[in-house]
């Protein structure tokens, strides 16, 4: 009966590429050509997920290493990622999450490394209260529905306002998200993986999976739909 009416509903409303425009085509709401020309990460850093030309760990990470563990990021921050991405994080696209969560699945099902709990970046409050959702939240719930792994929405809080990151030199992204978060002793002894829309610099993920290890997590690891090269 859901088939038969899923088809109904596909020849009364056909799908759109969310992209593009155009007709979708199959369970995704993208077209063929904006399927295809997805720009997939490819081989990048274990830790911060910088390309790379060959399989390892970047030299800034080895000078300097994270405290997370090692990074999945599934596209790199480049069209047409960057303008689905744009238009869920300032125009309210929330369609776009489910999309960008799925493709994101599709890949991490691959993975034999499941951590124990998910954990988006949380929004200050004001800056949620101004967009009315946060975007990672959107990413992380059918990410965490698909994988079965808890999500935990309550345990991680940004706790002062900050600029967005976006709009500093990479120089001041730093300082302006240090001392940002604070996390509950539930993650304790947990491996948790942190839920993002783009990882720039990397500051953001860095500062808040201090944190948690600082709280007590035994491993933490990033999971962002694209990465900036």
């Amino acid at each position: 009966m859901n088939k038969c009416l899923k088809n109904i509903q596909n020849y009364l409303l056909p799908p759109v590429c969310v992209a593009c425009g155009q007709a979708a085509e199959g369970v995704l709401d993208l077209c063929e050509g904006c399927l295809a020309a997805m720009p997939y990460l490819g081989i990048a850093c274990r830790q911060c997920a910088l390309p790379l030309p060959q399989a390892g760990i970047c030299g800034a990470c080895q000078k300097n290493p994270q405290p997370f563990e090692q990074t999945f990021s599934l596209f790199r921050y480049a069209h047409p990622v960057d303008h689905l991405i744009q238009r869920l994080k300032f125009n309210r696209r929330l369609v776009n999450a489910r999309l960008l969560a799925a493709l994101m699945v599709a890949a991490l099902q691959q993975q034999q490394r499941r951590p124990d709990l998910i954990v988006p970046v949380p929004l200050h409050k004001r800056r949620l209260q101004t967009r009315g959702y946060n975007q990672a939240v959107e990413l992380a719930r059918p990410i965490s529905r698909q994988l079965g792994v808890p999500l935990v929405l309550h345990g991680c809080r940004r706790r002062r306002a900050t600029s967005v990151q976006s709009d500093l030199p990479a120089k001041q992204r730093r300082a302006n998200i240090k001392g940002a978060f604070e996390v509950d002793d539930g993650l304790r002894g947990k491996h948790v993986a942190i839920v993002d829309d783009v990882m720039t610099t990397g500051h953001t993920v860095a500062e808040l999976a201090q944190v948690m290890r600082d709280c007590g997590a035994r491993v933490v690891d990033v999971w962002v739909c694209a990465r900036v090269p």
